[in-house]
């Protein structure tokens, strides 16, 4: 970046497409304001050096709406998400694969407001027009699928989620080969989605080949690899094998504790779910002490209205309420469900958790009290 600029230019083209995957980079790494600095910076440039719908400055939108839609700013990514698709099916056209992508953006985004109809009425459409426009065993058009049957589970529509996970692991393992990313991501669908209906045995089948496969593949302290640890860990926690979740579990968060970092979002997913295997054997205090380290450390990362910020207050509540802290325990799951309600969607299904929660809670304290 910096050579380009030195070279050619600060607002060559190819100056911003560098400052754009420095920006990718920081993204990756969960800092959202340094890539969101960039993002803004580079979209602001190309608006006025290509102008506002010249491709290169419809893919800075995109983006920024992703920065956004990390941080759990859904409404920011969402009008973003907007422009660049109305735009993209204007100048680009609406079949065209970029055009596409962003409305399989948006979808994305829609499903991570629980806005579970909206979702499935974009992805149908692109996947739709890309079994007819690209064919229906090319990689977008099973990524779509893929994103079908992801908002089917959602909505705790399993079968139908399962059958199209089925067809898209298969499609890729003969498209593609069985060790293909795109093939490990779709087994994980389907692993989970085995999880979800509490098939444990064959989800463990599974996440066990993934992980191994992905050892082999990618290595042993890859991304891809300790998700599928984790993924194992959770299984294992489902069917009450702590010790074996709890060992799962300190091995990926203390290699992406030195792979990533501490602050890392990943890293904090994996102690949040040491603590929740803790908080599951009754160990309050050492659940207790992970989940304020979480919270603490997302408030500062992801700030406090974060969707996962949110989830490891709720967390921390339910230890609190376990340890018969009850009124602290209010006090957090009162400030989770007003915020939740705040920026999140009302179809969203924890604003209701979060409300059930509070409710009973609160009832027993009177009660108590009485």
């Amino acid at each position: 970046m910096e050579t380009f600029k030195k070279v050619l230019g600060p607002e060559h083209p190819s100056t911003l497409t560098s400052i754009a995957n420095l920006a990718s980079t920081y993204r990756n790494q969960g800092r959202w304001k340094e890539a969101e600095e960039l993002d803004v910076q580079v979209m602001e440039i190309t608006k006025r050096v290509l102008g506002p719908e010249h491709p290169s400055t419809l893919t800075s939108v995109a983006n920024l709406a992703s920065t956004y839609s990390d941080q759990g700013r859904w409404k920011e990514a969402e009008e973003l998400e907007v422009q660049v698709m109305e735009t993209g099916k204007r100048v680009l056209g609406p079949e065209h694969p970029d055009t596409l992508t962003n409305i399989a953006n948006l979808a994305s985004t829609y499903r991570n407001q629980g806005r579970w109809k909206e979702a499935e009425e974009l992805v149908v459409q692109v996947m739709e027009t890309g079994k007819r426009v690209l064919g229906p065993e090319h990689p977008s058009t099973l990524t779509s699928i893929a994103s079908l049957a992801s908002t089917f589970s959602n909505q705790g529509r399993w079968k139908e989620a399962e059958e199209l996970f089925m067809q898209v692991m298969e499609t890729f393992k003969r498209v593609l080969s069985p060790e293909h990313p795109s093939t490990l991501t779709s087994i994980a669908s389907l692993a989970s989605t085995f999880s979800n209906q509490s098939r444990w045995k064959e989800a463990k089948e599974l996440e066990v080949q993934m992980m191994e496969t992905r050892k082999r593949v990618l290595s042993p302290e890859h991304p891809d690899t300790l998700t599928s640890i984790a993924n194992l860990a959770s299984t294992y926690r489902n069917q009450g094998r702590w010790k074996e979740a709890e060992e799962l579990e300190v091995q990926v968060m203390e290699t992406r504790k030195r792979v990533l970092s501490l602050e890392h979002p990943s890293t904090l997913t994996s102690i949040a779910s040491l603590a929740s295997t803790y908080r599951n054997q009754g160990r309050w205090k050492e659940a207790k002490e992970l989940e304020v380290q979480v919270m603490e450390t997302r408030k500062k990362v992801l700030g406090l209205e974060h969707p996962d910020t949110l989830t490891s207050i709720n967390n921390l509540a339910l230890t609190l309420k376990s340890k018969s802290r009850n009124e602290e325990a209010i006090s957090l799951m009162k400030t989770c469900f007003q915020l939740r309600k705040q920026i999140l969607s009302t179809y969203y299904p924890y604003i209701e958790t979060s409300l059930e929660a509070l409710n009973e809670w609160q009832i027993e304290n009177i009660e108590i009290g009485l």
